[in-house]
């Protein structure tokens, strides 16, 4: 039987990780770090699977909005970052025997040609119930199919 596709909604700011940087990655792929909120880790941990698909946000931009499509690649595992001292991710009470944080690897699939930005979407009926509409804080969380395929006909416009 063949897996179910699930949508994600995956947020960064431009300033920090934008989907131009992970057009410049090598194979188009990174690893989602640095998320250090336990609903978006459980859903990366718990949820995302190979395959699922994934809008590219950036938050915290003028418009915020999606910018692009990426793939999951890679299912989770433990945070590195959150080992390192010298990195910003760290966390003391993580470590490598019961790590606290996780992250997947996402693959580019399509930058978008705009920004499909946070007010256009709030104006449109069938995406009323969006996460992003009613939870815009939190980082990593679930798109509907149907919410999907919306923001991509937004985007094509």
């Amino acid at each position: 039987m063949a897996k179910k596709l699930r949508y994600w909604l995956m947020k960064s700011e431009p300033t920090t990780y934008s989907i131009d940087d992970l057009s410049k990655e090598k194979n188009k792929t990174t690893h989602w770090d640095g998320v250090r909120n336990y609903q978006a880790r459980n859903i990366m941990r718990d949820e995302m699977k190979v395959g699922d698909k994934a809008l590219f946000y950036h938050s915290n931009a003028k418009p915020p909005g999606v910018a692009g499509v990426c793939r999951i690649v890679k299912e989770s595992y433990p945070d590195f970052t959150a080992f390192d001292p010298k990195d910003k991710h760290f966390d003391p009470k993580s470590n490598q025997q019961e790590p606290r944080w996780f992250m997947v690897d996402i693959k580019l699939e399509k930058k978008f040609s705009r920004i499909v930005s946070l007010d256009e979407i709030k104006a449109v009926k069938a995406l009323s119930k969006m996460v992003l509409v009613n939870n815009s804080r939190l980082s990593v969380q679930p798109v509907t199919k149907s919410e999907f395929e919306t923001i991509l006909k937004l985007a094509s416009k």
